[in-house]
């Protein structure tokens, strides 16, 4: 029932200033709030000791592999690209040994096939500690 017939209603209006309030305080409380520092590194102070340094180096065949596609174990160029003859170098410069690691260097536009290579090589050998040297950039 309504019982004043001449006065209108005013229209229902949804006030939005108060909202827009609410929501920018949040954003600044997230903003404030998060810490935006990455970790890349660890400080760490690592302990002293004094050791004597080992009489002989460790043994390692460092087999370079040149963008041309050139072998060189140990700093001695290879005759030729065969397998067989990497196989004989990499015995020649293991001397019988079986735990020598075998360091491949090898140039970033050389062709994955030599480095295959030499890796085959290497089984074939009865070395099968390889490792690849990279450069830091």
């Amino acid at each position: 029932m309504n019982f004043q017939r001449g006065k209108k209603h005013e229209e229902m209006e949804l006030n939005l200033v108060p909202l827009i309030d609410v929501l920018l305080v949040i954003i600044i409380f997230l903003v404030v709030s998060t810490t935006f520092s990455r970790f890349s590194e660890l400080k760490i102070n690592l302990p002293t000791a004094e050791a004597n340094s080992p009489d002989k180096k460790p043994n390692v065949i460092n087999v370079s592999i040149t963008a041309e596609g050139v072998y060189a174990i140990n700093d001695n160029p290879l005759p030729n690209k065969s397998l067989e003859s990497i196989i004989a170098a990499l015995k020649n410069s293991a001397k019988g040994e079986k735990e020598i690691p075998v360091i491949i260097n090898a140039d970033a536009k050389c062709e994955h096939q030599s480095v295959i290579n030499v890796m085959e090589a290497s089984r074939q050998a009865g070395l099968t500690h390889i490792t690849f040297s990279t450069k830091v950039n």
